[in-house]
């Protein structure tokens, strides 16, 4: 399975959970400047899964608002 196909399967709560994971990791420091991008793109990449299950959450009211409309 490629991390990819992983990252496609991950919970929006395992997502948050991992980015805080590496927030934290960016704020504590002593990593190599190398870790440091690593973790920050990783980060970059976790941001964008919670982002997509929010925007699939967000259609997903509005689809049964508009529906209760009418």
């Amino acid at each position: 399975m490629t991390d990819t196909t992983k990252d496609e399967r991950l919970s929006y709560e395992q997502a948050r959970a991992e980015l805080a994971s590496v927030v934290e990791r960016l704020e504590a420091g002593g990593t190599s400047l190398e870790e440091s991008l690593a973790l920050w793109e990783r980060g970059e990449q976790l941001a964008g899964i919670c982002q997509r299950w929010l925007d699939g959450a967000r259609a997903r009211i509005d689809a049964a608002r508009q529906r209760a409309e009418d």
